[in-house]
C-alpha cells in the first residue's frame, strides 16, 4: 500500500501522471487500463481539490494505492472538505444538464472503473480496477 497527500492546487493533478506510470510499471498494468486508471483518477483528485477543499491550499487530498490481488488495484481518495450527497447527484445526460460544463466527473469514473464506492459521507472516493 503507498499513500501520498497532494496539496490542493489544480497544479497537484500534474503528480497523477507519474504516479499511475510508477504503478503501471511495478504492477505490470496492461496498458489499455492506463487511461483507465488516469481519467479516473484524474477527476476524483479534481473533485477533492475543487468541491471538497475548496481550492484551499492549506488542505491535502490523500491517495491511497491498495493491491487487492495481483490482478487487481484500489484507489482510496480522501478530501478534508464536508462531503456531499452522492446519492442525488443530477443526471449529466439529462436535456436540462447536457450544455453544462461539469458536473460528469462521478459519472465517468464510474463508467471507467470495475467498481466505485463512496464513504465518509462523500469525503473519501474507493475506485478498484481489475486488469
Amino acid at each position: 500500500m503507498l499513500k501520498t497527500k497532494l496539496q490542493s492546487k489544480t497544479q497537484s493533478v500534474q503528480e497523477l501522471e507519474h504516479i499511475v506510470q510508477r504503478i503501471a510499471r511495478e504492477m505490470n498494468l496492461p496498458k489499455e487500463k492506463f487511461g483507465d486508471i488516469y481519467i479516473s483518477l484524474t477527476e476524483a483528485i479534481t473533485n477533492a481539490i475543487r468541491h471538497g477543499n475548496a481550492e484551499d491550499e492549506n488542505k491535502f487530498v490523500e491517495l491511497e494505492i491498495i493491491q487487492k490481488a495481483p490482478s487487481s488495484v484500489a484507489f482510496r481518495i480522501t478530501d478534508q472538505g464536508k462531503g456531499f450527497d452522492y446519492q442525488n447527484l443530477p443526471d449529466p445526460t439529462s436535456d436540462e444538464n447536457l450544455r453544462i460544463c461539469g458536473g460528469r466527473g462521478v459519472m465517468i469514473m464510474q463508467a471507467l472503473s470495475d467498481e466505485m464506492h463512496f464513504q465518509n459521507n462523500g469525503r473519501t472516493v474507493e475506485l478498484h480496477f481489475k486488469f
